[in-house]
């Protein structure tokens, strides 16, 4: 894929990984999610999401549970309020900017191994590298879905990584210290 396409999936992974740790599945986790959405903005999402107000009404009283499919509903809502929730409050910047020292980014080139011999570039490797000074721009862009804008800053990110910097355009997946 894409390293700016790859820079916004795991900025949607740490949104979820810093989230409600118990499962929807769960009374806890549901419990815990329509909490969370216990709000003006909450219930709008839910309604974005297809939630009926009657049918919050009857889960919130006890009188019906959430089907699998309103689960979905109910998942979907919350991961898309708590995007919204971490981007206004400005926690993602904070975070990824980690007080002006940047976040470590892993860099997983693509594997060659189905590249003929001749074609493959040489001792392409994982690489390492401490990411400062992008972050508001690349959470603003992903907030904005802006594709263009983080494949900017994605190409920006490995400039520094010497001339095999092409070699990293496209990679199998990146991973960022958050």
């Amino acid at each position: 894929m894409r390293g700016g396409d790859a820079l916004a999936h795991e900025l949607e992974r740490i949104v979820r990984a810093h989230g409600i740790a118990s499962l929807v599945t769960s009374r806890r986790g549901l419990n815990a999610r329509l909490r969370y959405l216990d709000s003006p903005a909450g219930a709008a999402a839910l309604r974005e999401a297809g939630v009926r107000p009657r049918t919050l009404r009857d889960w919130r009283a006890g009188r019906t549970i959430p089907s699998r499919a309103s689960r979905e509903k109910i998942e979907a809502a919350y991961l898309d309020r708590r995007r919204d929730n971490l981007i206004r409050s400005g926690w993602m910047k904070r975070h990824l900017n980690n007080q002006g020292r940047g976040s470590r980014m892993e860099i997983y080139p693509v594997d060659q191994s189905a590249v003929p011999e001749k074609y493959r570039r040489p001792n392409v490797q994982d690489r390492t590298i401490q990411v400062r000074y992008i972050w508001d721009d690349a959470v603003d862009a992903w907030q904005a879905g802006d594709a263009d804008t983080l494949g900017e800053i994605w190409d920006d990110v490995i400039a520094d990584l010497d001339s095999d910097w092409v070699a990293y355009a496209y990679v199998s997946g990146i991973g960022i210290n958050a």
